[in-house]
């Protein structure tokens, strides 16, 4: 009985020290991701999101918490976390955006989000290093279902192949064939 106390131990003492050093995503304004690109040029990954979206926060805890997509993403672009309810100004490609309040209502949205052309949310912008939109992927990804569109965003396949051709291809981490 006492070794199966041990063992119990020693594996809640290994979880908890391979959860204490799973990588996490850098998260940051646009104004720094902005200040970043500038003086080193990436794309930036945009998440777009409200307080009140549940498949946001499932996004959240399971797609960019998972440790193999935080890696990558933080090695091939600089993440922005964009609350499309958030009162504060962006300043995106030389316009000012701010959240008009729609005479106060509770859930008005940004005109940034707007701008982008985001129509539900969580959404992902991904902007190329010369601030251009490369694309707006609607809707919520699982750590699998992404992985291949941030290789497919980071190595610029979109330049020569259409996505859905790349992903038949595709070998990641999380999805070895």
């Amino acid at each position: 009985m006492k070794s199966l106390y041990i063992l119990f131990f020693v594996a809640l003492a290994s979880f908890q020290v391979s959860g204490q050093t799973a990588e996490k995503i850098k998260w940051h304004t646009m104004e720094e991701a902005l200040t970043l690109n500038a003086a080193s040029p990436r794309k930036i990954l945009l998440d777009v999101y409200t307080d009140w979206c549940g498949f946001c926060k499932r996004m959240d805890a399971e797609t960019f918490n998972h440790p193999t997509i935080a890696k990558y993403i933080n090695q091939n672009f600089y993440a922005v976390k964009f609350n499309a309810e958030s009162s504060t100004p962006i300043i995106y490609d030389g316009h000012t955006y701010t959240n008009p309040g729609n005479g106060g209502m509770r859930r008005s949205t940004d005109h940034f989000d707007r701008a982008l052309g985001v129509s539900g949310y969580p959404t992902i912008a991904y902007i190329n290093s010369d601030l251009k939109i490369i694309g707006i992927v609607p809707g919520f990804y699982t750590a699998v279902n992404i992985e291949p569109l941030l290789h497919f965003i980071a190595e610029e396949k979109y330049l020569t192949i259409g996505f859905e051709e790349y992903e038949k291809t595709f070998q990641g981490e999380l999805n070895k064939k």
